[in-house]
């Protein structure tokens, strides 16, 4: 629940030019009010606001709720007193942070991996790679209010730009349930019609401090230049921030690897696919990708994943936890293949012989396959309980076929370290 001032000027048609308008803002409206409403269809419609007990302030509060003065942090007793017929609830995260980390995974993610969670109910998405597969930022941003909607039935406002900070600012000046996209164009006339308070960061308190030197709006900032910015907020790097926002530009690019709990590789196809060979090459590829990953960060991966995004956008995922952590494509593409089949159960009539070919077609058609790592630990802390066979003396170039092929891959670490990725593959 953003305090953030929003204008009815601004959520207008801006234009349809959404060329390097890439980055997607989604902001959940009213998401613990949602949520709740959600699980208890009964209170639609009814002012809901999260935050019981006397010294407790409110998080969130439905938009029925909004008319009476309801903010958050506001104190639930003062809450009470203006919105005496309120339906309060307790705060329940677990429940919240469920909803949100399948609204993340099962929507967004069938869109882009190159996602920037930044709070429970809002998120970045840089939607260039999908543009490939869509008409434009604005379906892709249709397409997620939609099955957002109907898979959690609450509502999100996505803004659409070409940068975060006019993204955010468009998604909150969307809200609710709707949808802003700003031409490149017009980056700096929309920042600079609002408020200072409309720019992310600007509190009460540098507000305040701003407005002592006479600036009471964006476009009364832009006369400044960085130095005087710097100088009246006491910050260089702040100063250079806000003279770049005040302009309706951003440096800032998306952080996805803050939580990084996987590593994965994946590919779109040019076009759908039967043909199970194309799809195990592919899977092949993603495994060598991921091994090489795990090897430069020093990791190990105990659970193998594979993920199918079929022709009707709907995906399918597989995943199995292997007895000893690997870092190797020769450990990782057998797995991969064996989660592969299990998922076309009525190709497997190989009795589970990794090595034996699928079926000539595959029963449904397949956009895009990958392959994923998780269960990451350490290679230097992880200990490797050894087998018996690890224990027996190698006697035959057979035997030692595992350890012969890790060396391999290592070296090949090495050469594709000196001439390039792509510089040689790894066949398996």
């Amino acid at each position: 629940m953003s305090n953030t001032p929003r204008l009815a000027a601004a959520k207008r048609d801006w234009g349809h030019d959404d060329s390097g308008c890439h980055v997607l803002h989604i902001d959940m409206d009213a998401f613990y009010a949602s949520c709740e409403v959600a699980r208890h269809p009964e209170l639609k419609g009814k002012p809901v606001i999260i935050g019981t007990g006397t010294r407790s302030v409110v998080s969130a509060a439905s938009y029925e709720a909004r008319p009476y003065g309801i903010n958050s942090a506001m104190p639930v007793s003062r809450a009470r007193h203006l919105c005496p017929q309120g339906i309060f609830l307790p705060v329940d995260m677990r429940y919240y942070r469920e909803i949100s980390r399948r609204i993340f995974s099962e929507v967004f993610a069938r869109i882009t991996d190159n996602i920037e969670q930044v709070s429970v109910d809002e998120g970045y998405m840089d939607v260039s790679a999908a543009l490939q597969q869509w008409s434009g930022p604005r379906a892709i941003g249709a397409w997620i209010r939609q099955h957002v909607s109907e898979q959690f039935h609450v509502t999100c406002s996505v803004g659409i730009a070409a940068n975060k900070l006019v993204a955010k600012m468009a998604s909150t000046n969307a809200k609710p349930d709707g949808m802003l996209l700003i031409p490149v164009s017009k980056h700096a006339a929309f920042v600079q019609m609002m408020p200072l308070r409309g720019i992310p960061g600007i509190g009460p308190s540098l507000e305040k401090r701003l407005s002592q030197w006479g600036i009471g709006d964006v476009a009364e900032l832009t006369k400044l230049d960085e130095k005087e910015i710097s100088r009246v907020v006491g910050s260089s790097t702040l100063g250079h921030h806000l003279f770049l926002a005040a302009r309706g530009q951003d440096e800032r690019t998306l952080s996805t690897k803050a939580r990084e709990k996987s590593i994965g590789a994946e590919r779109t196809f040019a076009q759908d696919t039967t043909d199970p060979k194309t799809v195990t090459t592919l899977l092949r590829q993603c495994s060598d990708d991921v091994a090489s990953s795990l090897r430069k960060h020093a990791l190990l991966a105990r659970t193998i994943t594979v993920k199918l995004r079929f022709a009707d956008l709907s995906y399918a995922t597989k995943a199995h936890t292997l007895e000893r952590p690997v870092d190797t494509a020769s450990a990782i593409y057998p797995e991969a293949m064996k989660l592969f089949r299990q998922m076309f159960a009525e190709n497997n009539a190989t009795d589970g012989d990794s090595s034996a070919r699928p079926s000539p077609t595959l029963p449904r058609a397949v956009r895009l396959a990958g392959v994923s790592a998780s269960g990451l630990s350490k290679s230097d802390e992880t200990p490797i309980q050894l087998t018996i066979e690890d224990l027996m003396p190698k006697e035959t170039a057979d035997d030692a076929r595992p350890e012969r092929l890790s060396e391999a891959e290592r070296t090949l670490d090495t050469i594709r370290k000196r001439y390039g990725k792509n510089a040689v593959h790894l066949g398996l």
